[in-house]
């Protein structure tokens, strides 16, 4: 008798965590480069003004050829630079700050700025470790959650030159889930 109450039960939290952990097409990106595809879960509920230029920015193709420009190895790859130096945007505007207490782990993707809290626009990393000095003070905006493979084997860049890289890999093709095709 208690057997198949058991079994309904487990059936039903199995069910239910299948659908929790169900991929939202709109709020996930699917990174290209020549190695393979990463799948980035966006979270509009820690940094909806950052996911939303993401998005916004995906959906132009911008993102589409641009370079790794700075990859350090054992901490994070760094792209989103249309000009590969670092020093380059988007036409949008510049994006508040939006840090939260949700700590950088391994697949971790966060907004790059300069000095400025206030100065994040299309530049983004992905942390090959737990990059936990990042935590509260760059925007959380996302995490890998596929393909960190493909993300470990980005060229790397030279230590001496703060991860800038010669020759550096590139984003094939960016693209929301609901997008791609």
């Amino acid at each position: 008798m208690l057997r198949p109450i058991l079994t309904a039960l487990a059936l039903s939290a199995s069910i239910g965590l299948a659908q929790a952990q169900a991929p939202d097409p709109q709020n996930t990106i699917v990174l290209e480069t020549k190695d393979g595809k990463v799948t980035i879960r966006l979270r509009p509920d820690l940094a909806p003004k950052h996911v939303a230029q993401i998005k916004t920015l995906t959906k132009r193709g911008f993102y589409d050829g641009i370079v790794f420009h700075r990859v350090i190895d054992g901490f994070m790859a760094q792209t989103g630079d249309p000009k590969g130096n670092g020093t380059g945007g988007s036409d949008l505007p510049n994006i508040p700050a939006e840090f939260t207490p949700t700590p950088y782990k391994v697949g971790s993707v966060g907004m790059a700025r300069s000095q400025s809290p206030d100065s994040a626009n299309s530049q983004f990393f992905i942390c090959f470790e737990g990059c936990g000095s990042l935590t509260g003070q760059y925007t959380l905006f996302g995490e890998v959650v596929s393909g960190m493979d493909v993300v470990r084997k980005i060229k790397k860049g030279s230590s001496a030159n703060n991860g800038a890289v010669n020759a550096p890999d590139k984003i094939v093709r960016m693209r929301l889930l609901a997008d791609a095709k």
